[in-house]
């Protein structure tokens, strides 16, 4: 009988203290609070590949996971297929933790944590280190999906590792969260879909709850939103997980269901719900996604009682929501920027960027910064007009599918063969 949680504990004794790591830049996937807001008042608005760029490095294999930043330092996930598998054409990986020094990008580690085996099926816009790592107690904590989970110390020595099992389709995708001191992952298979929740400092399960749900395709690639009982206005803590079918709120301490949204039919759910106006932002997934405002308040089956307004039109498969203010700012897959007031969902403006986009949309300094598939940059002033402010392309003709990341007053990009740091040298 195979458990459901393996874990190995191993001592590190580079580790240090664990304290909560001071400062982290950009600790976790759209940073601090996992909104793609940012705090630097002077991030770049102009570069190209020969203008803006203090340095860019190479890096091996494939991973579309975000950098994290913390005191001086970039940490990547990333896959590279294995000497093995390139000589039985088995397409296996060695799934790595990469971590470049902030100032010119000098590669400071490279650690392999997990020996993944193929074949594993694997969607053409997808990788095998897709999940976004998350900064904690002077450790770091990647996730590759069922092929393992690994926390690590700040120069790459191994913690603990676990896996967590079920069946992915097309890969993985959601990036683990920090809840009230609860690591909470996603997982989301087309076997079977459930959430838990482990001791960061362990990696022993807390809890573990199934999903009620039986969706006809039950894969999704959720990232859980923490939302304290300070900022939503309600007296409980929750983390709110969308998947397949509906979005669920749970207690991040116990697992306990809270509350849940439906939204029959929905399946591979990627964009990571925000929070404000007293509001819940989700997106739906595939076929045709909706975006969805719910008050976070209810209890139970509160698809009839706690919806506010839902919008169909030009609402995104893949990147996530940008709320700030009053507005909500949002990019299609094929394109189309969108933004709506955040109350009603009326809308202020819509305008075709141009490219096919994956990654999720930043804001800094009134600035909101979205970014295609083929490496140009859109900046436009946040507001309820449209305003362009720049288009940057970097021209190397490398795919970008992942999000940005902030390191003080530069901005740090991630290609498919490339890392970059945007700035004033």
């Amino acid at each position: 009988m195979v458990r459901f949680l393996l874990c190995v504990v191993a001592v590190a004794t580079s580790c240090g203290s664990l304290c909560r790591v001071s400062v982290a830049d950009w600790p976790q996937f759209r940073g601090p609070d996992g909104d793609g807001h940012a705090q630097a008042q002077t991030l770049p608005i102009h570069w190209s590949e020969t203008e803006g760029v203090i340095w860019k490095v190479p890096v091996p294999g494939l991973g579309w996971s975000s950098p994290v930043v913390s005191d001086g330092r970039i940490y990547v996930t990333t896959a590279v297929p294995s000497e093995a598998a390139a000589d039985d054409n088995s397409d296996g990986h060695t799934l790595e933790l990469l971590c470049f020094r902030a100032q010119d990008g000098h590669l400071v580690f490279r650690k392999v944590l997990f020996q993944q085996a193929g074949p594993v099926q694997m969607h053409k816009k997808n990788s095998h280190a897709s999940p976004t790592p998350v900064l904690y107690n002077n450790t770091i904590i990647v996730h590759y999906g069922p092929h393992g989970t690994a926390c690590t110390s700040l120069e790459g020595d191994i913690v603990w590792t676990c896996m967590l099992p079920y069946q992915p389709q097309h890969g993985n995708g959601g990036s683990p969260v920090l809840a009230d001191g609860v690591l909470v992952i996603c997982c989301d298979g087309k076997d079977v879909q459930y959430v838990v929740g482990l001791d960061p400092v362990t990696g022993e399960r807390i809890w573990k709850t199934d999903r009620d749900t039986n969706p006809k395709k039950g894969f999704s690639f959720g990232t859980p939103l923490w939302l304290p009982a300070s900022q939503s206005g309600d007296q409980r803590d929750q983390v709110i997980c969308p998947g397949s079918d509906a979005v669920f709120s749970y207690n991040p301490k116990t697992g306990n269901e809270l509350w849940r949204f439906d939204y029959p039919d929905g399946y591979s759910v990627i964009p990571r719900p925000v929070f404000g106006s007293g509001l819940v932002y989700i997106c739906s997934g595939y076929d045709k996604p909706t975006l969805y405002a719910i008050r976070p308040t209810g209890q139970g089956n509160v698809t009839d009682s706690h919806g506010v307004w839902t919008l169909e039109q030009g609402a995104p498969h893949t990147p996530s929501l940008l709320l700030n203010n009053k507005e909500i700012y949002f990019v299609s897959d094929r394109g189309v920027a969108t933004c709506v007031d955040s109350l009603t969902g009326h809308e202020h403006w819509r305008e075709r960027l141009g490219g096919n986009f994956s990654a999720s949309p930043l804001l800094a300094a009134g600035n909101i910064y979205f970014q295609n598939e083929n490496g140009e940059a859109i900046v436009i002033q946040a507001g309820t007009t449209y305003r362009e402010v720049s288009r940057n392309e970097l021209g190397d003709g490398d795919r970008t599918f992942a999000s940005y990341a902030v390191d003080g007053n530069r901005l740090i990009l991630r290609s498919e063969t490339s890392l970059y740091c945007l700035g004033k040298h």
